[in-house]
């Protein structure tokens, strides 16, 4: 039988700033950080930050472009991606950040419809809530940005209330937020910040809120799951640790098939979080998604069918991200 010809869509395409990397190397909490970005990489990838040229390089041996992400699309046949900067603020006192949103949008320019802006306003609380939302409401209504991600470990814990008029303005623009949950991968910042279970607090306030939880909440992703069954607008994603379950096929199945039986078969989305040259790797284990017989009868997880793949693959994104879920690759 002839595979379908899915839509797909990932979130989480990062872009830093060489320049700005270089400019605060020489801060303590810069060398500490980069030394533990080696332990996720070595989970999702199986590679360390070394051997993937520090994470600011594509295989030519300069900063990765627009044209770069486009051409590993292609490969991979990924129709969109949503391109965000990277904070880490904290890493040099909250000086400045690794890149900025005009980084971004100056490398996703030439490429409209298949490179769209996913912002980050923050650190919220940190830069002042007035600041934020301005800018959270400029990016969207003045530069299309589709996504807003909150990346709490370097700010607030989710839960925090002075967060609650950022929220309550990403729901009048109707804006789903991105956000970290789990384990806090790197230093210097506090996992306590974004415990999944944080979200509870959040979406009992704003039911109208749509969450795309990042990385499945590992290792708290059984409390992610339930949480998703439990709110209408809580979504969850496979973004970087999707790099985990294609390396650890097993793992992949019964995180997916307990998202299935909790949350059902329009709740998980796609994202890359790694190596843009991952991207065919990663894509391709949920192309080809089965779910062994034995776990569907010892465990009760569905089939994997091809519906359950496409809104996997992008569908449900395109209709969170309000983009049309049309082939933009052949």
């Amino acid at each position: 039988m002839t595979q379908p010809d899915y839509f797909v869509a990932l979130t989480e395409c990062h872009f830093i700033n060489p320049g700005a990397m270089q400019e605060i190397s020489y801060y303590p909490g810069f060398s500490r950080w980069y030394q533990s970005v080696d332990g996720v990489l070595r989970a999702w990838s199986g590679h360390t930050l070394a051997e993937m040229g520090g994470g600011t390089e594509d295989r030519a041996g300069g900063p990765p472009t627009g044209a770069d992400l486009v051409k590993c699309m292609d490969e991979a046949g990924v129709d969109v991606c949503f391109a965000l900067r990277e904070p880490m603020m904290d890493v040099s006192g909250y000086t400045t950040s690794m890149s900025t949103n005009a980084y971004v949008m100056n490398i996703i320019e030439p490429h409209p419809e298949r490179l769209y802006l996913e912002c980050n306003v923050g650190p919220v609380v940190r830069r002042g809530l007035e600041h934020a939302i301005w800018e959270l409401e400029f990016l969207v209504k003045e530069h299309g940005a589709r996504l807003c991600k909150l990346y709490a470990p370097e700010d607030a814990a989710l839960n925090d209330k002075r967060l609650w008029p950022f929220y309550e303005k990403a729901c009048e623009l109707d804006v789903p937020l991105t956000v970290h949950t789990g384990e806090a991968y790197v230093l210097p910042q506090p996992s306590k910040y974004t415990h999944p279970g944080l979200l509870d607090d959040v979406l009992l306030d704003f039911p109208e809120l749509k969450i795309i939880a990042y990385h499945m909440g590992w290792p708290h992703s059984e409390e992610l799951i339930g949480l998703a069954g439990k709110h209408q607008n809580l979504y969850l994603s496979l973004s970087g640790i999707i790099g985990w379950l294609a390396r650890a096929p097993h793992r992949g199945y019964h995180m997916i098939g307990e998202s299935l039986q909790w949350a059902g078969p329009e709740k998980i989305v796609m994202g890359l979080d790694l190596s843009f040259h991952e991207m065919t790797r990663v894509v391709d284990f949920v192309r080809n998604l089965e779910m062994p017989e034995e776990l569907q009868k010892n465990w009760g997880y569905p089939e994997i069918t091809d519906e359950i793949r496409a809104n996997i693959l992008g569908l449900t994104l395109a209709k969170l991200a309000k983009i049309e879920p049309t082939k933009r690759v052949g």
